[in-house]
């Protein structure tokens, strides 16, 4: 399990724009980094399209905020689209960035399997994680408020 204090793992993915990502984009800046488990669901929907109406916010902060989920980079760019995300939404279709964060479920809903865990993580400009939070149930959401205290620790 990641730890507060713990190196963040690095990570190289595709966005929703068909770019690629890395952590060491977000080197000097403070960064929330989000997993959630698939794209055009209630909950998901729910959390994303909050954290789109609070983004000037988080901004505020001087913090940046990604979102990951094993969804194609095709998938995110429809569900970007249709939400009217303002952040970029990552693919880990390979699963290596969600099991390196311990943020993977084996088993998910209706079958599926290797889905991303709902997840919030606070990365600071040194790459050192700072507030750590994995959701077994994926009905639940990440605790915001202690995200945007640990932010505002950071500054």
């Amino acid at each position: 399990m990641l730890k507060i204090g713990d190196k963040a793992p690095a990570f190289r993915l595709f966005s929703d724009a068909k770019e690629e990502v890395s952590l060491a984009n977000y080197q000097g800046k403070n960064l929330v980094l989000l997993f959630f488990p698939v794209a055009f669901t209630s909950v998901c929907t729910e959390e994303l399209c909050q954290m789109r109406d609070q983004l000037a916010e988080y901004n505020s902060m001087g913090s940046e905020v990604v979102a990951i989920s094993v969804d194609s980079p095709f998938t995110l760019e429809r569900y970007k689209k249709d939400q009217q995300l303002n952040f970029p939404l990552l693919s880990d279709f390979n699963k290596e960035t969600s099991r390196a964060y311990n943020s993977l479920y084996q088993d998910f809903v209706m079958g599926m399997k290797g889905v991303s865990k709902r997840s919030a993580f606070v990365i600071d400009k040194d790459g050192v994680i700072r507030y750590a939070e994995v959701l077994d149930n994926a009905g639940e959401m990440p605790n915001f408020e202690a995200v945007q205290e640990t932010l505002n620790n950071l500054n």
